[in-house]
């Protein structure tokens, strides 16, 4: 029956969110084509508010900017790319809490805590049609899930690679991801940390500078640094004729690691030997119980908003004995392709699917922050590049270079025209 109850509510809350948007879009039209003089301020003032609304509009529906300001993508996505996150591949998620500042995310500009939106009007989860669904290996960005402090749709931006879909069982062995049982497809440029060793003459910063290897340390005076390097640096630094030894930095299987999700010492799961997990999917039914009840109980309690207690070893759902559970929604599993150097789901569990901001599609301009030279601070390399599996793809900087000069020119040689025949 809560089901039956709750289906008409979500739609009146939606259809109540379109008909303020269409009121605030009506009211401008009103002003905008008001037959009164308008001064050159109010003119302005016009432009503006029209540019705000159509801009909120786009980026709410349609694309937004991202940038990458961490290393947990690393080298796949670099810090400093700035991306644009397509909101229509998965279907655009109708905003919780429609009423924030423009263009700000969940604080005011130039402030560290002042809220930028409002709880008046809160709005249940709701996504329009999409393009497609997730699949295995999209970048994603998605809602931090941990912050339960603020509103879903205003917790901290984090993007990932999802590598786990709903239904797929999932498993990492000696740093090898495994889905239903086969090996993962590793993209090119996935990175782990290394151990090694040189005969005590050590390398020249330049050898990294040209590798592009950002992070490591020099471990000891005799030569040994801890570098965090892609499979092909790996190979290029083992051809060095100082390098001694060189082998990735595991952790063993069986050790518990505490901090990783589900934080169960009864599964000695870490960073590099994790699962077997199943990913939930919506309307799936599962037998519940003490011993598996730590990776569903945030699922249960937080995502999808029960009150779970446990009385004489017994599982109790909303006040009823639970002995199994049916999800309400599609759960999704996010690593970092910086694999020793990224928060993700192997740390807090799983992303639920009101969780889903959009995929990440194109980079648009990368700016290395690390370089002194203003002519070398922006990759050239990278302008106007497309996202794939792998990685960072296919290059679109030459077409759109030629494509924007021909575009100039002909406007040009049409204005010149133009100008000629009025003479």
């Amino acid at each position: 029956m809560a089901k039956k109850e709750s289906t008409p509510t979500k739609k009146m809350n939606i259809y109540l969110f379109l008909f303020l948007c269409i009121i605030t879009l009506g009211i401008f039209y009103l002003f905008y084509k008001s037959d009164k003089k308008k001064t050159p301020l109010r003119e302005w003032g016009d432009a503006i508010l029209f540019a705000v609304i159509a801009a909120t509009f786009i980026r709410t529906f349609f694309i937004e900017a991202f940038t990458i300001p961490t290393s947990s993508m690393e080298k796949s996505l670099l810090i400093g790319d700035f991306l644009f996150v397509s909101k229509v591949s998965y279907g655009a998620r109708v905003p919780m809490t429609p009423i924030s500042f423009p263009f700000a995310h969940h604080t005011m500009p130039f402030t560290e805590s002042v809220k930028s939106y409002s709880e008046l009007i809160k709005l249940p989860y709701f996504r329009l049609p999409g393009l497609g669904k997730i699949k295995n290996n999209d970048v994603v960005v998605f809602n931090y899930p941990m912050e339960d402090f603020r509103p879903v749709d205003k917790q901290e931006n984090y993007i990932k690679r999802c590598v786990g879909i709903p239904g797929d069982k999932l498993e990492v062995k000696q740093g090898l991801l495994y889905i239903n049982d086969k090996m993962a497809d590793m993209p090119e440029r996935m990175q782990w940390k290394y151990h090694v060793q040189t005969d005590g003459s050590g390398f020249n910063p330049k050898a990294f500078k040209e590798m592009q290897v950002t992070e490591g340390v020099q471990t000891s005076n005799m030569g040994d640094y801890e570098l965090t390097l892609t499979k092909e640096n790996a190979e290029k630094i083992k051809s060095f004729g100082n390098v001694v030894h060189i082998e990735p930095l595991f952790d063993k299987p069986g050790v518990y690691a505490e901090y990783i999700f589900p934080f169960d010492p009864e599964r000695k799961w870490n960073v590099d030997n994790y699962g077997a997990l199943n990913i939930p999917k919506a309307g799936e039914k599962i037998n519940l119980n003490m011993a598996n009840l730590p990776i569903y109980k945030r699922i249960i309690e937080v995502y999808e908003n029960n009150k779970l207690e446990i009385k004489e070893n017994a599982i109790y759902i909303n006040g009823l004995l639970a002995t199994n559970y049916t999800f309400k929604m599609n759960y999704y599993f996010m690593m970092g392709d910086n694999r020793h150097n990224s928060a993700d789901s192997r740390f807090w569990g799983f992303v639920p699917e009101d969780h889903i901001v959009g995929k990440a599609v194109f980079v648009w301009l990368s700016l290395d922050n690390l370089s002194t030279s203003i002519f070398n601070k922006v990759r050239w390399s990278r302008v106007f590049v497309s996202i794939g599996n792998n990685g960072v793809s296919s290059s679109y900087f030459l077409p759109v270079l030629i494509i924007g000069g021909a575009i100039y020119f002909f406007m040009r040689y049409r204005r010149k025209k133009k100008e000629g025949a009025t003479k």
